[in-house]
C-alpha cells in the first residue's frame, strides 16, 4: 500500500515552487488563484523573498501548503494514495489532496490558520525546542516538575520529541534535559508555541471557518495527528483539525499505525525529506524491538 506524506511548517526554502510555476501550465494557474485567494503574492514570495520572510506563520503555513498540494496536481494519475497523512499544517495539504477539501477551501482554512495562531503568538511570548536522544518518558516525566506552561508538542519518531512553552519554560526545560543526559537539546526559531496551551485563542476562529467550510468524503483514509489513527469521519476530520491547535503532533504514532495497516511505500510531497526519515527511524525501532523480545 502506498502511503503520500505532507510536511508542514519549518520545510520551507526560499525558492520553493518557481520550477513547478515555470514548468507547469497547471502549476502556474493554481498558483495565480492562489494570489487572487489570498489578496497578496505569494509567489513573489515564495520565489523570490528571503529565509526571514518565509518565517512569518502568515506566509510560511499558506506557502507550504501550496507547494504540497500544486505539486500532488502536477503528479497526475501517477498520485494513486492508498493512505494519507500530514505533519501539523501538513495535515490540511493530505485533506486536498485525498479530495476531502477542494483546492479552494482548503487554501483559505490554511490562511485563517495561519492568521490566527500568529494572532496567538503575539499574545504572550512563546517558543520551542527540539530534544534528541532520550525516551518520551523521560522527557514528559521532566516536563511534569516544571511550573511553567511547557508542554509535548511533537511525537516526530523515537528520540526525537519536540517541546512548546512559555519562554522561560521552555529555558528550563532545555537545561534539565541537558542534565538529564539528552543527546542535544536544539532552541527552535518559531512564531511562537505551537501545538500548546498558548493557541488556544486560535481555536474559536479555526472551529468557525471549519464548521462553515464543506468536507467531503475522501478517497482514502487521512491518519490524524491529534491520535495517530485511520480517519475517513469527515466530522471526526474537523474535530481533530482544532483540537489539533493545542494537542501534540503524534507522528511515531501515525508512522506506526501506517506501516501496521499494511503501508509498503512513502512518498512525501512537499518540500524536503524530513518525513520519510522520521518513519525510517519507527520502521528500525520496530524492527530492533521485535528482535530483542524474547519468544
Amino acid at each position: 500500500m502506498k502511503a503520500y506524506v505532507f510536511p508542514g511548517q519549518g520545510a520551507q526554502y526560499p525558492g520553493m515552487g518557481k520550477d513547478l510555476y515555470e514548468g507547469s501550465a497547471l502549476a502556474k494557474d493554481l498558483f495565480e488563484k492562489a494570489n487572487t485567494i489570498l489578496k497578496f503574492k505569494i509567489t513573489d514570495l515564495m520565489f523570490d523573498g528571503t529565509d526571514e520572510d518565509l518565517r512569518q506563520t502568515k506566509v510560511t503555513q499558506p506557502a507550504i501548503f501550496l507547494h504540497s498540494v500544486i505539486l500532488s496536481r502536477v503528479l497526475g494519475d501517477d498520485f494513486q494514495p492508498d493512505m494519507v497523512a500530514g505533519h501539523s499544517l501538513g495535515e490540511f495539504s493530505a485533506l486536498v489532496a485525498n479530495k476531502t477539501l477542494s483546492f479552494e477551501d482548503g487554501l483559505r482554512l490554511v490562511s485563517k490558520r495561519a492568521t490566527a495562531m500568529q494572532k496567538a503568538c503575539e499574545i504572550e511570548p512563546s517558543t520551542m525546542a527540539a530534544v534528541l536522544g532520550m525516551e518520551d518518558e523521560d522527557v514528559e516525566s521532566i516536563l511534569k516538575n516544571i511550573e511553567e506552561i511547557v508542554v509535548s508538542a511533537n511525537y516526530n519518531s523515537p528520540g526525537q520529541l519536540v517541546i512548546s512553552g512559555s519562554v522561560p519554560g521552555v529555558e528550563k526545560a532545555c537545561k534539565l534535559f541537558e542534565e538529564a543526559g539528552a543527546k542535544r537539546v536544539i532552541p527552535l526559531k518559531v512564531g511562537g508555541a505551537f501545538h500548546s496551551p498558548f493557541m488556544e485563542p486560535a481555536g474559536t476562529e479555526l472551529a468557525a471557518a471549519i464548521n462553515e467550510t464543506k468536507f467531503n468524503k475522501g478517497i482514502c483514509p487521512i491518519y490524524q495527528n491529534v491520535t495517530g489513527q485511520s480517519v475517513t469521519d469527515t466530522e471526526i476530520i474537523k474535530k481533530n483539525l482544532v483540537a489539533q491547535l493545542t494537542s501534540p503532533v503524534r507522528w511515531t504514532q501515525i508512522s506506526r499505525n501506517m506501516i501496521a495497516d499494511g503501508m509498503t511505500e512513502v512518498v512525501e510531497v512537499g518540500p524536503g525529506a524530513v518525513l520519510q526519515g522520521l518513519i525510517k527511524k519507527v520502521k528500525r525501532d520496530i524492527i530492533t524491538s521485535s528482535a530483542i523480545m524474547p519468544e
